[in-house]
């Protein structure tokens, strides 16, 4: 039995650090971007600035699809060889079909011992949670406990974020509540958020650079004091990250910046910049600003 009892398991929607996802002994199971008439796995056979780069040109937009139950089905078995349990926390089931073809793969495997969670989040959150998971594990919480303590979590962690344009979104069926703003002015900039799983609008300002402080004054709305676990993910908008950083830094005990993947980013465009943050009183993650550096690719 190995010394973490409990395996944690998401999938590539998480956006989480390569460097970081092997310190925490995550396993992340990808998912298929459809793109220039090949099928990718994400962030294993195309890496985010290579997506970034090439998006602008393509004639055909990018589609994607959920891991097969199979695929799950493996890798469950393979992490009960050596765990007691496997907790697996993936993209809302709003938003895709991964969460269904988990459950299925449990169902393959041994379902007593595979528990699947729909995070009811998505990228920089979802990776948030999954991070937490990771915590629970090393302070030796059993599987139901962990499943317990992400479930409360959910409502907690909070998206905040704007996108360039909503054309993404609609092209991809994942616009949600946000559909109501496509007919406003092309001025104008929603913010948007992830609530009961689904992409919902919060606000619209003049500019995108307006919307960029909303999603700072948002984030630091949810710190009670503690100060806020962070991820700020962008779709090839790094400058933008950066000084969305920058001004949430003071009051984070956990920080870092990540690009999206590219199937995060096939939904969301490209200039996407966004806020996945909770309250570090919750679960303290202790990862700082360095960590952020290592999935710039």
């Amino acid at each position: 039995m190995s010394e973490r009892s409990v395996a944690i398991v998401t999938d590539s929607t998480a956006d989480l650090p390569s460097q970081l996802v092997k310190a925490r002994a995550i396993t992340v199971v990808p998912l298929t971007l459809h793109f220039e008439g090949r099928s990718l796995l994400d962030g294993v056979d195309i890496r985010p600035s290579e997506f970034y780069r090439k998006l602008p040109n393509v004639t055909t937009h990018p589609t994607t699809s959920q891991p097969a139950p199979g695929r799950f089905a493996e890798t469950y078995s393979a992490l009960l060889a050596d765990h007691s349990d496997v907790v697996s926390i993936h993209i809302s089931e709003k938003l895709s079909g991964t969460y269904a073809s988990a459950i299925h793969g449990a169902e393959m495997t041994d379902a007593k011992r595979v528990h699947v969670v729909d995070s009811q989040l998505v990228s920089m959150s979802l990776g948030l949670l999954t991070l937490a998971a990771t915590e629970m594990t090393r302070q030796g919480a059993d599987a139901e406990s962990i499943v317990q303590r992400v479930s409360a979590m959910r409502d907690r962690v909070q998206t905040f974020f704007s996108v360039a344009t909503l054309e993404f979104l609609r092209r991809g069926g994942r616009i949600g509540r946000a559909n109501a703003l496509l007919g406003s002015v092309l001025q104008v900039k929603p913010v948007l958020c992830i609530r009961d799983g689904l992409v919902t609008p919060l606000e619209r300002v003049r500019t995108f650079d307006r919307a960029l402080n909303r999603v700072v004054e948002l984030a630091r709305e949810v710190d009670s004091g503690k100060g806020l676990c962070v991820i700020v993910g962008h779709a090839d908008a790094e400058a933008d990250a950066e000084r969305v950083a920058r001004e949430l830094e003071p009051v984070t005990e956990t920080l870092m910046i990540q690009p999206l993947g590219p199937v995060v980013g096939a939904h969301a465009g490209p200039g996407v910049v966004g806020v996945g943050c909770y309250s570090a009183e919750i679960m303290p993650l202790g990862i700082k600003r360095a960590a952020s550096a290592q999935s710039r690719g």
